[in-house]
This record gives C-alpha cells, structure tokens and sequence, in this order.
C-alpha cells in the first residue's frame, strides 16, 4: 500500500462533543433526585447553640392530641391562617417556631408548616429535644 502526501490524518471530534453533551444533560437530570431520599429521625438531636437574635421568635405549640396553641391560647387551623398573614403583614416576627410533641399527628405538624408559609414565613423552626 502506498501512501502519499494527500492523505492526512483527522480525529472528528463531533461524535465526542455529541456524547459528552448527552453525559451532561443525564447528570443535570439526575443529580437533584439524588438527595430526595435521606432518611430522617425526629426528634433525637445533639445540642448545638443557637445565635440569640434581635426580635424573638413566635412560637406555636402542638400538644399529643394535635391542638395548636398560639401564646398558650388553643386555636384552630382557619384562625392559626388568618393570624399568620395578618403577622406578616404586620411585621411581627421573621421566625416561627413550632414546638411539637412526639407523638402528635404528623399530618397536623405539615398543615401548620403549609399555612405559615403561604402566609409568606419563609424561616420556620421544629423545636426539639436534647438527647442529653
């Protein structure tokens, strides 16, 4: 075979950059379904401290039978809405707190968060317990 001085040697790196492109696009689609599944246990923690802040925190309180107190009154969920938006519309706090007992309907717990954050808190709080 003779080879002569018109044939030259090329690398098509077309078919490389198309494959890397598909790489990438696969681990932009999978890598946030990766963190979705840790699995958590409440409400064992570690002591930690918490920075004192300048307005304090409102704290609501969900009692083993899944009443929801505000300042040691009972409420309901409707007046627990109502209270958090015109809160926030007030100004009255950044942070809410929600101190929730162990053994209370989890499905309480997740209206409460739901209705503070549709009334605009964006840092709510799970109080819980030392282990020590």
């Amino acid at each position: 075979m003779k080879i002569g001085k018109d044939l030259q040697g090329e690398i098509n790196i077309i078919p490389l950059v198309d494959v890397v492109l598909v790489i990438l696009i696969i681990f932009m689609i999978t890598a946030p379904l990766m963190t979705s599944g840790i699995e958590v246990e409440l409400p064992k923690t570690k002591d930690f401290p918490i920075a004192q802040k300048e307005v304090q925190p409102i704290k609501i309180t969900i009692t083993k039978e899944g009443k929801i107190k505000l300042y040691g009154q009972e409420i309901s969920l409707e007046v627990l809405s109502r209270w958090a938006e015109e809160a926030k519309q007030r100004e009255l706090a950044k942070e809410i707190q929600i101190e929730a007992d162990k053994d209370c309907p989890y499905g309480i717990v997740a209206k409460v968060l739901s209705e503070l954050k549709k009334a605009g808190f964006s840092e709510l709080g799970l109080l819980t317990q030392s282990e020590h």
